[in-house]
């Protein structure tokens, strides 16, 4: 039979006297600049990854074209060639994106208990959201903005109030994610040369979004971080 949420149950002997629940876990400060260093490393591999990437879309995109022209004047050894550097390169790039995911996720995790500690009753979403914000569908979308911009309005003083950045940075972020989606499945189910060419202008397309939004992701983190450690130095004072 059952009971009332929260009552004890008929086998279970009531608390002591005195006793109470256990408090949620209490924010603490801490510096995010280690971390901020990391990530923005690992962006710059992105950044590095991606780059390549384009530079070997752009060889097998030059080569099927010469393909169409003279199909003659290309050998099979090239043709293999171009294709298990152009895969090669995205295996290159899905490895530099997830480990800078799981780092930049722990970066933005600290910097937003961080944000608790400077403005307690500023943020919309609770903690957890800035772990499963990221990994579930649709809400992926808008989530980790709305923390973002909760923990940069916390870590701003009057002079910094912009978000100019944070918003270029998720508007280029949410672009190539959904441009490399539409451009990765045309490439995985183009056939014929002409199609194997259009696929591979759209994959270095969405490659050049991806670097324009790591750059400014790099500028995000160091602006984001900039501001925590100088607000954290200044110490305690009155509300702006």
């Amino acid at each position: 039979m059952s009971h009332l949420p929260g009552a004890p149950s008929p086998s279970s002997s009531p608390p002591p006297p005195g006793w109470s629940a256990p408090p949620a876990p209490q924010a603490v400060l801490r510096s995010p600049v280690r971390l901020s260093q990391a990530v923005m490393i690992l962006l710059g591999l992105v950044i590095v990854t991606d780059v390549f990437a384009v530079w070997q879309g752009n060889h097998w995109y030059q080569l099927a074209g010469r393909l169409m022209q003279d199909f003659g004047s290309v050998t099979s050894r090239e043709v293999a060639a171009a294709d298990t550097l152009y895969r090669a390169s995205g295996i290159m790039q899905d490895a530099a994106s997830l480990a800078t995911a799981v780092l930049f996720v722990v970066w933005f995790h600290r910097t937003r208990v961080n944000a608790e500690v400077f403005a307690p009753d500023g943020h919309e979403k609770k903690r957890g959201w800035t772990i499963w914000g990221w990994i579930v569908p649709v809400v992926n979308l808008w989530f980790p903005r709305r923390i973002a911009l909760d923990i940069w309005d916390a870590s701003a003083d009057r002079s910094s109030r912009s978000t100019a950045l944070l918003n270029w940075w998720w508007a280029l972020w949410i672009a190539n994610l959904l441009f490399g989606r539409v451009a990765g499945r045309r490439y995985a189910r183009a056939e014929g040369l002409e199609e194997i060419r259009g696929a591979v202008a759209g994959l270095m397309a969405s490659d050049l979004v991806d670097i324009a939004a790591a750059v400014l992701a790099v500028f995000f983190v160091l602006r984001l971080t900039r501001m925590q450690h100088e607000k954290a130095l200044r110490g305690p004072g009155p509300a702006a």
